[in-house]
């Protein structure tokens, strides 16, 4: 079975899946392998369910003409996406950076999408699976698209843009997180920097914060062009902007450069962090011609979710719910950010960072000594690597539990009230277990 065969099929039924459980009527089953599963062995349960045909690489289990050989499954899909892709005559902008991916990515979906028929990634299909899964799910209709790519290791990266093509790029930021698979932040300044290095060799459009030094002078050393700037800075070419209230949601006030015509905006995001994403977005829609109050429309409009940076409001505390995932990148902004908030009292509840590799023990001490230096009232810290790092705050208002079942007892036990609450940790911690308590 070709690339251009299957793509023929895929015409005629252009739903993909890779779960059994997720089959519609008609739809193409991939039968991926994972580390503990092979699906070639659920393609007959796929067939039954109603998919019009299965992708397989085991001959062992093709029963009809239903069932689709190829040597290697993934790369199938991987191809076909690829092949779709190249059929798309549509800007296609691909994003990545260490912090703030999604929100970035769901901004310019909202902004594009006022003008736009606009097609982004859904949740996290933002892997070597969920990238080509994004692509097959843009239409001929669909008239621009976002493509958030991840990475944990060098090469990722490349490969994403290989599948999804770019014809605009953007990198949100390069920050410590991933290390044990990077190899260290200069690993995760490469990885990122394939994004980069794809916009260079086809001289596509990136859009870069030029008050980011370390992606100004990625861009600059790979010789981009042309590089579309937007920041803080008077000197960005195409956007500026600066925050005007933070209560704890944003307000900003930005200038379209080309006019020099100023607006606002308020938002239903929180943290100083989102500033740049928020200006990414705005750039976009610029970029794209996109009318100033429709850009307001849709930065304004767009309400967080996922537990990223969100807003909750219970009978007695203002939560910040940003457990979503965690690095010290993102520990530092926003630890800085609640420090910056007026409020009456102000609670730290910080969760351990997974995956930071032999540098562990070094980032958390450095996010406890952060919070030390931070105008808040209470400090709590929860997971073993913080708690093996208790020494660093001995003496000082800081309270240390070593899993969250002990943290949840002891609120239960003397709860907290009337607070700015801000509750960050790496997803595998699973901070949302404490929301209720409060």
């Amino acid at each position: 079975m070709t690339t251009e065969q299957l793509y023929q099929l895929y015409l005629k039924h252009p739903v993909i899946t890779t779960d059994t459980r997720k089959i519609t009527p008609g739809s193409l089953f991939f039968a991926l392998k994972g580390e503990k599963f092979d699906a070639n062995t659920f393609t007959k349960q796929a067939i039954e369910a109603g998919a019009a045909y299965a992708v397989i690489d085991n001959p062992d289990y093709k029963a009809g003409d239903q069932y689709l050989l190829v040597e290697d499954v993934l790369f199938a899909l991987q191809d076909l996406a690829r092949h779709h892709r190249r059929q798309l005559n549509i800007p296609v902008i691909g994003l990545t950076g260490t912090n703030g991916k999604t929100t970035t990515k769901e901004l310019m979906n909202s902004v594009l999408s006022q003008q736009f028929n606009t097609y982004a990634t859904q949740g996290n299909l933002n892997n070597h699976i969920g990238v080509p899964l994004t692509i097959l799910s843009i239409t001929q209709e669909h008239e621009a698209a976002v493509i958030e790519m991840g990475a944990n290791h060098q090469k990722e990266i490349e490969l994403l843009c290989n599948i999804s093509q770019p014809s605009h790029g953007l990198i949100t930021n390069v920050g410590k997180a991933h290390l044990e698979g990077f190899g260290g932040v200069e690993g995760v300044r490469k990885g990122k920097g394939e994004l980069y290095d794809f916009l260079g060799r086809h001289q596509h459009i990136a859009f870069v914060n030029c008050d980011d030094p370390v992606l100004v002078n990625m861009a600059l050393e790979r010789g981009l062009d042309p590089i579309v700037y937007y920041g803080e800075s008077d000197t960005s070419s195409l956007v500026s902007g600066k925050i005007i209230e933070n209560s704890p949601l944003l307000t900003l006030e930005w200038t379209d450069k080309r006019s020099e015509r100023n607006h606002a905006v308020k938002t239903q995001l929180t943290g100083e962090y989102n500033l740049s994403n928020i200006l990414a977005a705005i750039c976009i829609g610029l970029y794209f011609d996109i009318d100033p109050h429709r850009i307001n429309a849709g930065i304004s409009g767009y309400q967080p979710k996922n537990n990223r940076s969100q807003i909750m409001q219970t009978a007695t505390n203002t939560l910040i719910c940003d457990y979503y995932n965690a690095n010290p990148s993102s520990m530092a902004v926003a630890i800085e950010n609640l420090g910056r908030l007026t409020a009456k009292h102000k609670v730290l509840i910080l969760g351990d960072m997974f995956e930071m590799g032999q540098e562990s023990a070094a980032e958390h001490e450095a996010v406890i000594k952060k919070a030390l230096e931070t105008d808040v009232d209470e400090r709590i810290f929860i997971g073993p690597d913080f708690a093996g790092r208790r020494a660093v705050g001995a003496g000082r208002n800081v309270t240390f539990y070593t899993t969250v079942e002990e943290a949840i007892a002891a609120f239960k036990a003397h709860p907290i009230r009337n607070s700015t609450v801000l509750i960050k940790g790496s997803r595998g911690m699973a901070l949302e277990r404490l929301v209720e308590l409060f």
